[in-house]
């Protein structure tokens, strides 16, 4: 996965306002207790994050 379609799930998923804020604050146990921006700048993959992402906020199967 692209990081730009990482983001577009993003912002489909929580508004674009709202997907920054969590990639910033939000700490994802699954990341290592990162935040996905952490995630990310620490090289760990779009793909990798998205499903973190997903499987915290419980997003439906369509969504992963």
């Amino acid at each position: 996965m692209r990081l730009s379609h990482f983001w577009e799930r993003m912002h489909e998923h929580f508004g674009e306002a709202y997907a920054e804020s969590l990639a910033r604050d939000h700490v994802i146990d699954a990341l290592g207790s990162r935040t996905i921006e952490q995630a990310l700048a620490d090289g760990i993959g779009a793909k990798e994050v998205w499903r973190a992402v997903c499987e915290d906020f419980d997003l439906p199967a369509t969504a992963r």
